[in-house]
């Protein structure tokens, strides 16, 4: 292979890599679910039913509301099944693993059946104080959670509630999301870092101005991240972040969020807006 030849092929690979370094997004709005999603909290997306999950804590995020209840949201925003799971703890962030669905409850986790809505088990989580996010790893099946109170991260391992990680820097921790055997935390200080399973270290993805409450993944380490406050913030594969979206001025919140990477659409709970939106990504 001569050296031009080479010379172009590598200049082609950094022009490829600058590109999609380079490249941004637009939010489009596309539909928004009725005000009976009472304060939605986290939408989960459920591809094997076309289905969206909504957690909505219904009244405050404390301790004494007994009141939350899932709802099942169609991908045209048309509300399915208002309570599909009802009687809950200030329910937010949820998770998928197998037939089950897992959702936080302050101290405590809730599996529930897909099939029933009925809730199977509860994992309390001693010393917790306000568990948030949810991320699963499929294939080893474990459940990841965060705790905003403690500035922690658990698992649930084969039924077993174990310590992942605590400590500086962790402070506010919210976001969770595992992608290619790492696990991605949004911070309270606006950080995004990714975080090896084996040896426990850290490092800084990149950053927004706010904690981050919820995460997902668009490929080639590019992600969207919200802030509960009511931006949307599109972070790049060399760390750069742009603000796609502020409603912070409206009050309109923006918390824990789903993707469809197949429609490449966005589903976004506001939170005391009680309501769903949705975006395509362009």
């Amino acid at each position: 292979m001569t050296k031009s030849f080479l010379s172009a092929l590598t200049g082609l690979a950094i022009g490829a890599i600058s590109f999609a370094q380079a490249q941004t997004i637009d939010l489009k709005p596309v539909w928004e679910t009725d005000t009976t999603i009472r304060t939605p909290e986290s939408v989960l997306f459920d591809p094997a039913q076309k289905i969206l999950y909504v957690a909505c804590i219904n009244g405050g995020p404390k301790l004494e509301n007994k009141s939350s209840f899932i709802a099942k949201v169609g991908l045209d925003g048309k509300v399915k099944q208002l309570k599909f799971t009802e009687n809950l703890n200030s329910t937010k962030g949820m998770g998928m693993l197998g037939k089950k669905l897992y959702v936080t409850e302050m101290t405590q986790v809730a599996e529930i059946e897909l099939a029933t809505g009925k809730v199977s088990n509860r994992y309390p989580i001693e010393g917790a104080k306000f568990l948030n996010d949810i991320t699963v790893d499929p294939k080893k099946g474990i459940v990841y959670i965060s705790d905003s109170g403690e500035g922690k991260v658990w698992a649930i391992d084969k039924g077993k509630v174990v310590p992942v990680m605590s400590g500086d820097p962790l402070k506010g921790t919210n976001g969770l999301l595992f992608e290619n055997d790492a696990l991605l935390i949004g911070n309270g200080d606006g950080t995004l870092y990714s975080m090896d399973l084996q040896s426990k270290k850290l490092t800084s993805v990149g950053k927004v101005s706010g904690g981050i409450d919820g995460i997902v993944g668009l490929g080639n380490k590019t992600y969207i991240v919200t802030e509960w406050g009511g931006k949307i913030w599109y972070v790049k594969a060399d760390g750069t972040t742009e603000l796609k979206m502020d409603t912070s001025a409206d009050k309109i919140n923006t918390a824990d969020l789903a993707y469809d990477p197949t429609t490449k659409m966005i589903y976004v709970p506001t939170f005391f807006h009680n309501t769903v939106k949705a975006f395509s990504l362009k």
